[in-house]
């Protein structure tokens, strides 16, 4: 499987911790956004030890979150690795039963959310670089709606199905020849009922 295609949808405790490593989260998203990649390249990425990066890609191979790909140079030593699917979802359903289960759903859960900020806030950050066209384009906003769960899980529905809507657009486009002025972009949406 490819990126692109279905997302792995994680449901035992082993492969929950194996993506809730720091590390490994930021290893996986680099190769989610460069296609494929070796040890080597990812190490220049995240700046840590190329032995280190190649100890974190072989846990999350053990796993089935990635996997060898084609090699994409002549050296016949290097070792390149790509995501094993389209993405990954997590869902509490699968974790709700036993203490453990809850306490690393909710530690996953909260690392992920850590990493989309820090994300978020380099953004922030380098703002003023990325000039006006970009500025205007990218948004944040906060909407205080009264839903019904059901509601909420209509809402989510439609959102992933407009986010696959754009980017299998983008990828078509891209895959056309239309590479000017395309960037790699993040969408994160939190959706909860919450009480005041």
């Amino acid at each position: 499987m490819t990126k692109g295609e279905e997302n792995l949808r994680i449901t035992d405790l082993g492969t929950l911790k194996a993506l809730a490593h720091p590390l490994r989260m930021q290893l996986y998203r680099g190769l989610f956004v460069c296609g494929a990649a070796t040890a080597s390249m990812l190490a220049e990425q995240v700046d840590e030890a190329v032995s280190l990066v190649s100890y974190h890609l072989r846990k999350l191979a053990e796993h089935g979150l990635i996997e060898q790909a084609e090699p994409r140079s002549g050296d016949a030593r290097e070792r390149w690795w790509q995501p094993a699917a389209g993405g990954v979802t997590v869902s509490g359903e699968h974790f709700r039963d036993e203490p453990e289960k809850r306490a690393a759903h909710l530690a996953a859960a909260r690392l992920f959310q850590e990493q989309r900020s820090e994300m978020y806030r380099v953004y922030l950050d380098e703002r003023p670089a990325w000039g006006a066209e970009w500025n205007e384009a990218a948004h944040d906003s906060e909407s205080l709606l009264r839903l019904t769960a059901a509601e909420l899980g209509d809402l989510r529905r439609d959102m992933l199905e407009l986010i696959k809507k754009y980017d299998a657009r983008g990828r078509d486009r891209e895959a056309a020849g239309e590479t000017e002025g395309r960037e790699h972009v993040a969408v994160h949406t939190y959706a909860f009922p919450f009480r005041v």
